[in-house]
């Protein structure tokens, strides 16, 4: 058996005539097969190497998901070229930050604009080094094929498990960006396990999907972000038709258009269609209304053992009736939906268990190669549990509840930070600075973090020190400001002292102006009260504990996310 690399490429080969990728364009698609995707990859590394790209070297790829973007991610890495995916929603300074760190020989980029702006930050001093250069992802694709080149190229076979294929840049508690290396051993690794899940998903093998017929898979997270990448590659190491968003304010008819038999998601898509049902149900007759808290409550009693008469019969009309045309809008193929990158509620996993769509979740970081723990699709399931850890790999708790984890999925070390990799790296176990318990299932429950890393639902990670020092600069009458956030869909802070609503609010306009939009401040409260080690919002030696913070001051934080779903406190958050 080969690397993922070899495998995918045969795959691919055995796939020459049939559709793999496509990208939905509004109701068309514009897709390739098989054959046709070697083909650009084949193309793709031929300008790699009339670039003059070598082995080793890095190069980052800036652009949003499509069918090229996959193409050239895979022809890099058959040229042993170390690819460096980043997020085209970064602000071009934090990207220019992190890409100086790794030194990429060439960006590409999707956009010219952003490339151009990312080149602009770079800076000129002797310590930023040389820009790389920037190409864009359209004209890779006008270049004359070179000489030698074909669709049937096969990949690099010469690439060892230890050589390292990607740098993911991800954000530590100090916020400074750290570039996680994953090598080929790591990812081979890993798409054998996550083929073991699909299958049992599936319930065919991975040659021959359902009934003979492609899994039909829909995708919209971004590539750059570990899991998603995994994600992609072990779709198209499978017998699958994989479909790519291109609008994210239409992926409700790109869903019913693709009619998936699964899809990867984050918790923010889940809870947004949970709300929205319930906003839904609230506007219909009293009738409608009625059924629907019936049959609600009656799924609810089923399901903790008990019941009254006449449940059964009210949830079989709210199954019928309504839960049916919800379910309707994932189309009829769906097997279950994925679900991963931070923590989802019980809540909404039970919401949807009651719709009859079976949610699994995954857990791990970017240092696990994305994946530790998944959900057995062959059950139990238990909402607020992220499954038992994937074969091969050990994990257990250590110090204060800390979550560590050992095997061919952890991550070789940091780019160019041997101290960082040595504190993750103790003892043969990577440290995840996660908290967890394991039940007697071997289900794995994240109870939360270690440092202060906040977790937006959407799976973002935030480090909060350094946009509270630059909101404090702001606001020097300001006696503490503490962000909040962890599980939510974005942030808030609390700001204690003598400071004016008016004033407060021009110190976020002027630091969300500077920020990605998953780090900008949607609202705020000020506290009178203050911070002190007497009311145990500070510990003796002055330093913020946040848990504490975040239970004394619980109803204030409710009440600003609640006012946050304004449209007028959203935009004023967002300016």
């Amino acid at each position: 058996m080969g690397n993922f690399l070899e495998n995918l490429f045969a795959q691919l080969e055995r796939a020459d005539g049939r559709v793999v990728l496509r990208e939905v364009r509004g109701d068309e698609f514009v897709s390739v097969t098989g054959g046709e995707l070697l083909a650009r990859v084949a193309h793709m590394r031929g300008f790699i190497r009339a670039a003059g790209l070598r082995r080793g070297e890095r190069c980052a790829l800036l652009a949003a998901n499509s069918i090229r973007w996959a193409a050239f991610d895979l022809a890099l890495m058959a040229e042993g070229v170390i690819v460096v995916p980043v997020y085209v929603r970064q602000a071009p300074a934090e990207l220019a930050a992190m890409l100086r760190d790794c030194a990429p020989a060439m960006l590409v980029a999707g956009d010219a604009a952003l490339g151009e702006a990312v080149v602009a930050a770079w800076g000129t001093e002797p310590e930023t080094g040389k820009a790389p250069r920037l190409v864009l992802l359209e004209e890779v694709l006008k270049t004359e094929p070179a000489a030698g080149t074909s669709g049937q190229e096969t990949p690099a076979n010469s690439l060892a498990d230890a050589d390292i294929v990607t740098i993911i840049y991800t954000s530590g508690t100090s916020g400074e960006p750290k570039g996680v290396c994953l090598t080929v051993g790591n990812v081979s690794f890993m798409l054998a396990r996550t083929a073991e899940r699909l299958t049992q998903l599936m319930g065919a093998t991975a040659e021959n999907g359902v009934g003979g017929q492609p899994d039909r898979v829909f995708h919209y997270l971004p590539f750059n972000f570990c899991a998603s990448w995994i994600a992609l590659l072990s779709f198209l190491s499978r017998d699958s038709t994989v479909t790519l968003s291109t609008d994210l304010n239409k992926l409700v008819d790109e869903i019913g258009l693709v009619a998936p038999h699964y899809f990867l998601n984050v918790p923010t898509l889940l809870e947004r269609v949970k709300r929205g049902v319930d906003a839904a149900f609230a506007q219909r007759n009293a009738g409608i209304q009625w059924l629907f808290a019936r049959a609600r409550l009656g799924w609810q009693r089923k399901r903790a053992g008990g019941g009254k008469a006449f449940d059964g019969l009210w949830l079989g009309l709210g199954r019928r009736l309504l839960f049916s045309q919800i379910k309707k809008r994932f189309g009829p193929n769906l097997r279950a939906l994925i679900c991963g990158s931070a923590p989802l509620t019980p809540e909404t996993q039970e919401f949807f268990d009651m719709l009859e769509i079976a949610v699994l979740q995954v857990y791990g970081l970017t240092e696990t190669t994305g994946i530790c723990t998944m959900d057995d699709p062959r059950g139990p399931v238990e909402a607020g549990y992220v499954g038992p850890a994937v074969a091969g790999i050990e994990m257990t708790t250590g110090e204060n509840g800390e979550i560590v984890v050992r095997g061919p999925n952890v991550f070789a070390g940091y780019w160019n930070r041997p101290q960082e990799t040595a504190r993750a790296l103790r003892g043969g176990w990577f440290h995840t600075g996660d908290q967890g318990e394991r039940n007697a299932r071997g289900n794995w429950r994240i109870s939360g973090r270690l440092k202060n890393l906040i977790i937006l639902n959407s799976g973002h990670n935030v480090a909060p020190e350094p946009l509270e020092e630059k909101i404090g600069a702001r606001l020097p009458q300001a006696q503490h400001v503490v962000l909040v956030g962890n599980g939510r869909g974005y942030l808030c802070a609390l700001i204690s002292g003598a400071v004016e609503r008016g004033a407060v609010q021009a110190a976020l306009d002027g630091v969300n102006a500077e920020l990605p939009h998953y780090r900008q401040l949607r609202n705020f409260a000020i506290l009178r009260e203050g911070f002190t080690a007497e009311n145990g919002s500070l510990t003796a030696m002055g330093k913020v504990r946040r848990e504490a913070i975040s239970a004394r001051y619980a109803a204030e934080i409710a009440a600003m996310y609640e006012a946050a779903k304004s449209p007028a406190v959203s935009a004023a958050g967002q300016r």
